[in-house]
């Protein structure tokens, strides 16, 4: 039986302007989910935004309080960050994925949305006729609605068929007409929580240095892979990275998940050192400065966007990250109750009739996390998604995010104990409306 009829589902679309429920952008379904909760009182179980569903890291809070008391506030921080900060981030990298990148080169950003931003400009501004970025996706949808704003085009193909060495194929057949300036993809991966493993991200690094490709990794979920004892400082296993496998790359690393920091709006972007002081003519002249990579980002495009970082919130960034290299903060640990509530939610969808999309990376099933995706029968993913929210669930289509798979994203981090039960009973309710022949 359903909890809210269609009529009044489809008075929210209207009310709120939405042109395609199927097609709803994530910001989209959390309105319908919020205008249905207000306008009946009954409780929706939200899937659909990845905001941090754990306190915010207490370590960072107090450390900025101390920076404002300090008086930090009334200056204009430096475009290339605090040195505490980019010192701390240099020694964040090396301790946990064992990888040299000096403090120039570390640069903090307002989140990784800022970070993918700029990056975007620097890297399909450098080469005349290579201005196209490559999506591994499935990934975040935003970050292509970014590259409409800058005017810059892009290729995309979702990995599902194409794990270990099928990816070298399909990725060379990508990059062969040398257009491509940059590859991008998130890993763990937004929306399917696949990982993607050594042997593919050597293929990836290969690949980079033949084409000339900035590989951009984003690092959002960084050490939550929690099939693996990552997050020991100093200590192997360390995460795989593209970073082993080629000089061309960007790193993206965010206090958002990691540390439940994200209404601070605090990332880094860490440069290879020798991407950072590559100097490229066609940045030079645009620009009418050094050309060098790092510094053209840094100076020219970065600041023209954000200004700079907040300085307290790169003082808080720089405690949380000094602490974790120290051993005295261990953020895997605090992370890992979304591993709990993807276990327990994966349960409930699986009894009664749904499958798993993205189940199994190239050597083991499909970990546990803050993601992870699921289809019923042959519903494609606009469809379950509307389905769905007539029984109270919001979610967000696979096809948002460029998969080619039906299904839809579920995100653990609104879940508690309270809802488990809530769930059981909707999704039992949903099974017998869908029976599965």
């Amino acid at each position: 039986m359903k909890i809210f009829n269609e009529e009044l589902v489809e008075k929210a679309v209207a009310d709120l302007h939405i042109a395609d429920l199927s097609k709803a952008t994530i910001g989209e379904v959390l309105l319908v989910a919020q205008y249905l909760e207000k306008n009946t009182g009954i409780p929706f179980v939200r899937m659909d935004q990845g905001s941090p569903g754990l306190p915010v890291n207490s370590y960072g809070v107090e450390a900025e309080k101390a920076a404002l008391d300090r008086g930090v506030g009334s200056q204009y921080p430096a475009a290339a960050g605090v040195p505490e900060l980019k010192n701390e981030a240099s020694r964040f990298v090396k301790a946990f994925m064992n990888i040299d990148i000096t403090p120039r080169s570390c640069v903090p950003t307002v989140g990784s949305v800022a970070g993918s931003f700029g990056s975007f400009i620097a890297c399909t501004q450098r080469i005349p006729g290579k201005n196209k970025v490559l999506f591994i996706d499935p990934g975040f949808p935003i970050q292509k609605s970014q590259l409409r704003i800058i005017g810059a085009d892009w290729k995309a193909f979702d990995i599902y068929a194409y794990r270990g060495e099928a990816l070298r194929e399909k990725l060379e057949g990508m990059l062969a007409e040398g257009d491509v300036a940059a590859i991008i993809y998130s890993n763990p991966n937004n929306p399917a929580w696949i990982c993607l493993e050594e042997e593919e991200l050597q293929i990836i690094g290969e690949l980079a240095d033949k084409y000339d490709v900035i590989v951009m990794e984003d690092l959002a979920y960084f050490c939550m892979d929690y099939r693996s004892e990552l997050g020991h400082p100093f200590q192997a296993p360390y995460p795989p990275t593209v970073a082993r496998y080629t000089d061309n790359y960007i790193l993206m690393l965010s206090a958002s998940k990691i540390f439940s920091y994200a209404g601070q709006r605090m990332a880094m972007l860490c440069i290879s050192d020798a991407l950072f002081e590559r100097q490229y003519e066609a940045l030079a002249k645009r620009y009418n400065d050094s050309g060098v990579f790092g510094e053209t980002l840094i100076a020219s495009i970065l600041y023209m966007i954000t200004s700079g970082c907040t300085a307290s919130t790169q003082y808080a960034y720089a405690e949380m990250l000094r602490l974790s290299t120290e051993g005295q903060l261990n953020f895997v640990e605090d992370t890992r109750e979304y591993a709990v509530r993807a276990e327990k939610m994966k349960k409930i969808f699986i009894d009664n009739g749904f499958h798993l999309v993205y189940d199994s990376d190239v050597s083991q099933p499909v970990g546990d996390g803050f993601f992870f995706t699921i289809g019923y029968g042959d519903m494609d993913g606009g469809e379950l998604l509307r389905e769905l929210l007539y029984y109270g669930v919001s979610s967000i289509s696979l096809s948002t995010t460029g998969s080619s798979q039906k299904g839809v994203r579920a995100c653990t981090s609104r879940m508690n104990d309270k809802l488990y039960s809530v769930l059981e009973e909707r999704m039992q309710a949903f099974r017998q409306d869908h029976p599965i022949n």
